[in-house]
């Protein structure tokens, strides 16, 4: 269960992403590199944890034209990540590309295949959110079932959503290995910042998700390897409840 946890380095600077890095390398299985990261420390940074061992999600919703993103497509591969995404809302030709490009370069350079993965819906975002952008889904929920299946027929993974949402993206896509990659996951207690569709880990374990992100959580707490494990351990506990 610890391979399914995967802790978002979302800090201001390499430094403090080593230092995490470093605590928690026995604890978790991978580790997300976002935008806030990225920006301040560039595609060096991703090489170097990927050449230090760690499994690294590279979580950037590339979104643009297609020929754009089957170029960041192919560049992802030769980080050397492990996962990495595209937004849904690019639409069906823009993550076909993405998916040709990624097993294209993947064979050219005789390495495993990244998983790619789609953004649905972000976890801040609600109905009134999906309104004022101009989506006409009566719900969060039916628009990430939609988004779900065009990443499917894409011939993509799988995709993120909040765990709220893992219900419907079952019900859309029935491919066993199609992933649900899961962030808006907070401890009980724990505060939900800026995320407004969220559950615990052990409640998305149950709900059926394949990976759970989790950061403040266990960055900002006193002791991150030690709430890593908890973090684990109430996945492990929902998992053997479950069955």
């Amino acid at each position: 269960m610890r391979e399914k946890l995967i802790v978002a380095l979302d800090v201001a600077a390499a430094e403090e992403a080593r230092r995490a890095w470093e605590a928690l390398r026995g604890e978790v299985g991978m580790f997300k590199v976002g935008m806030q990261l990225f920006t301040a420390e560039g595609p060096a940074f991703v090489r170097e944890l990927v050449e230090s061992g760690a499994r690294v999600f590279l979580d950037l919703k590339f979104h643009d034209i297609p020929n754009t993103v089957a170029g960041a497509a192919r560049s992802a591969v030769r980080l050397g990540v492990s996962l990495f995404n595209v937004h849904a809302a690019g639409g069906s030709e823009m993550m076909r590309r993405a998916a040709e490009a990624t097993a294209e370069e993947a064979a050219r350079l005789g390495v495993e295949r990244p998983r790619l993965i789609a953004v649905t819906v972000l976890t801040s975002a609600d109905a009134g959110v999906l309104a004022e952008t101009g989506v006409a889904a009566p719900t969060v929920e039916t628009q990430v079932g939609r988004l779900a299946r065009l990443t499917d027929a894409a011939g993509l993974d799988g995709v993120v959503a909040s765990p709220h949402e893992i219900a419907p993206v079952r019900a859309a896509v029935a491919r066993e290995d199609f992933l649900l990659v899961t962030p808006g996951v907070r401890p009980p207690g724990a505060a939900h910042d800026d995320q407004r569709r969220v559950m615990t880990p052990g409640e998305a374990v149950r709900a059926g998700a394949d990976y759970l992100v989790v950061g403040r959580a266990v960055l900002a707490a006193p002791d991150p390897p030690s709430a890593a494990r908890d973090i684990v351990g109430e996945m492990e506990a929902a998992e053997l409840t479950d069955d």
